[in-house]
């Protein structure tokens, strides 16, 4: 391993060239701090044609904006962005520069040589003397470091950009074998800025009453018993659905096998309480998972490769009951959407969405029925990001929709009390509301494509009308 303090120093010694794709991982999110500078470097060193490969795109992240207007980036591969660097590719973005993977597609690719990383860096909030590295201590501490580990292990060369230096690291998340150069700096980022986004259990009425419905969908299937496993994400709804299954875990003495994911402070709260054996984390959402990696021996920091790549036997997901998910749009084939919006502006992507809903025996998207007007179910979704066989139920508040591909969910259902319709009937409810919804047209031009976990291009981007 070699060591250097200084960025200029480190990048005049590494054999950079027009061409090269180059990787980051996101667990700072939008308090990453080194994605800016060193793209800000190599375009100043005036390298061209460059591929990026961030295992996500936040707001902060402006370096990639202005590479993409001075025509220096030839392609971006990602799995979530959103921010100035999404409504540029919106509206000026080229055929072929964007591919939007899902988490453990993203795995997969980069471990069977589908996307081969030149240069990985990796911004690690502690690394030691040997160089092996950890993300739960230092003043930059994000946690789980599971969607770097693929690239440290796989790509050509391998940096770590550290501002916590020390002598040993007891249990690293990546171990020293596998970095060639460490770069100490000042400051990696601010990791106030991992809480960006929704960490919060709603208080809203609908959006109570859509995850009260959600609870009750999960109870009258029979999933919450002993050793069930379960995911939801850091959105609002999904947390207040957890928070019901909690106290329906409480109330009859049940404790979960596993939840996995995207860990946050609700999660770790139900993990010390006894209500669940494991925490299986890829990406810590909030500063108390942070704290909980630390003290907690039964919650684990596991990669993007052991959490969803579909070609890993073994991969976390696959033994899933239960995941709660969101949507911005769905279809009457069940199809969501949670890429863009309905002018083509880019506002996320699967992340692990698609990978947990084509794992889990259960899939409940929660959303309400009508957003700004508009109803969430469209003839077509704008930008398929998880295919409707994958999707089993719609939670909403004004009904329940259940796939009728599941017709074990179905039958199982026959003398629930929930409001159970077809999805054509919960899309004439919205539409008394609203009027018939204008079918989106997709007139711009191809800006990239929408891959599944398998690398199957499921759909295409178009440029913003």
């Amino acid at each position: 391993m070699k060591k250097y303090t200084s960025l200029d120093a480190l990048l005049e010694a590494l054999p950079l060239k027009d061409g090269m794709r180059l990787s980051f991982h996101h667990h700072l999110r939008n308090g990453d701090g080194i994605i800016n500078p060193i793209l800000t470097k190599i375009d100043a060193l005036g390298y061209k044609d460059i591929h990026l490969s961030p295992s996500a795109i936040f707001p902060s992240y402006t370096s990639i904006e202005t590479l993409l207007k001075k025509e220096k980036v030839a392609s971006i591969t990602t799995n979530y962005l959103n921010g100035p660097v999404a409504n540029y590719l919106a509206l000026h973005g080229s055929e072929t520069c964007l591919k939007m993977q899902t988490h453990g597609g993203r795995a997969r690719a980069i471990i069977e040589g589908e996307n081969s990383i030149d240069i990985a860096f990796i911004a690690a909030p502690t690394v030691d003397k040997t160089g092996a590295a950890s993300g739960l201590y230092g003043p930059s501490a994000c946690g789980s470091l599971g969607y770097a580990m693929e690239d440290v292990a796989h790509a050509k060369l391998k940096i770590f950009v550290t501002d916590h230096f020390v002598d040993a690291i007891e249990n690293p998340q990546i171990h020293h074998q596998h970095i060639d150069y460490l770069l100490i700096l000042d400051s990696i980022g601010d990791a106030r800025g991992i809480v960006s986004g929704t960490t919060t259990i709603t208080r809203d009425p609908i959006g109570v009453s859509i995850a009260r419905r959600a609870a009750q969908l999960i109870e009258d299937l029979d999933i919450i018993k002993p050793g069930f496993s379960f995911q939801s994400g850091a959105g609002g709804v999904s947390l207040r659905v957890t928070d019901y299954i909690k106290a329906y875990m409480q109330r009859n003495a049940i404790k979960a096998k596993f939840f996995s994911g995207g860990i946050t402070k609700y999660h770790v709260e139900m993990l010390e309480m006894g209500l669940v054996e494991k925490l299986y984390d890829v990406q810590c959402f909030d500063l108390e998972a942070i704290k909980s990696l630390k003290r907690n021996a039964t919650h684990h920091a596991i990669s993007a490769h052991d959490y969803a790549n579909p070609n890993n036997p073994r991969r976390i997901i696959k033994d899933l009951d239960v995941v709660i998910l969101g949507a911005t749009e769905i279809d009457l084939d069940f199809n969501v959407n949670v890429t863009t919006d309905s002018f083509n502006t880019i506002i996320g992507g699967s992340g692990g969405h698609s990978d947990t809903a084509s794992d889990a025996f259960v899939s409940i998207i929660v959303t309400p029925l009508l957003k700004a007007r508009t109803s969430v179910i469209k003839t077509r979704v704008n930008t398929i990001t998880t295919l409707g066989k994958h999707v089993d139920c719609l939670v909403t508040e004004r009904g329940i929709a259940i796939n009728p591909r599941r017709k074990d969910l179905i039958a199982q259902l026959k003398n629930s009390r929930l409001d159970i319709v077809s999805i054509d009937t919960l899309m004439q409810r919205a539409t008394a509301y609203t009027g018939h919804p204008k079918e989106t047209t997709h007139k711009g031009k191809k800006i990239g494509v929408v891959e599944d976990r398998d690398g199957t291009i499921i759909d295409t981007l178009h440029a913003k009308e």
